[in-house]
């Protein structure tokens, strides 16, 4: 049973971006998205920070500042290796969505990291949300390795959907369905 970190969340956090449940990698090192070909600080620091190579603080740090939260989905699952598609079915334990979402009400876009992010939200959490919920959900691609089919490049350009959602939080649903 791999068990995933806690969030990286200020208080007045706008947008929550959703992984799945970490990987391997991020596991041993104690850190989100640790993998060295991971897409996801590249996007965090060409869209927050206007540099690169920051510590893993200063860049926990620049995602509090600009009202980003990081999260997983899971909490706990059985999985062997790093690919989500290797999570053993009826071990996932989801974290506590509605009691994250009361501590940062400003939230009202929900980011997914990923297609196995938001199908395990919409399977394991959206049922139990309040149906007058205001959530908006926007599906984006992978930051991960094993989604190669776009360069980290596209996958910034697809992720400017966050600036957006801060500048203006009246944006339109992205996902195939809620």
């Amino acid at each position: 049973m791999i068990r995933g970190f806690d969030p990286i969340a200020a208080v007045d956090a706008r947008v929550l971006v959703l992984g799945s449940v970490p990987g391997q990698r991020s596991l041993d090192a104690g850190q989100y998205y640790a993998h060295p070909y991971n897409a996801f600080w590249y996007i965090v620091e060409s869209l927050f920070a206007g540099r690169s190579g920051l510590d893993y603080q200063e860049r926990c740090s620049v995602l509090k500042k600009s009202r980003v939260a990081v999260w997983d989905v899971l909490q706990a699952a059985d999985r062997t290796g790093s690919l989500d598609s290797a999570i053993v079915a009826g071990s996932e334990v989801v974290n506590d969505f509605a009691g994250f979402l009361q501590r940062h009400a400003e939230i009202g876009t929900l980011f997914f990291n990923g297609r196995t992010a938001h199908a395990l939200f919409k399977r394991y959490v959206l049922p139990g949300l309040s149906p007058a919920t205001t959530l908006q959900f926007v599906c984006l691609p992978s930051t991960s390795p094993a989604h190669a089919s776009l360069s980290r490049d596209a996958k910034l350009e697809q992720w400017r959907a966050i600036t957006a959602a801060l500048a203006a939080p009246h944006l339109a649903p992205l996902c195939d369905d809620r």
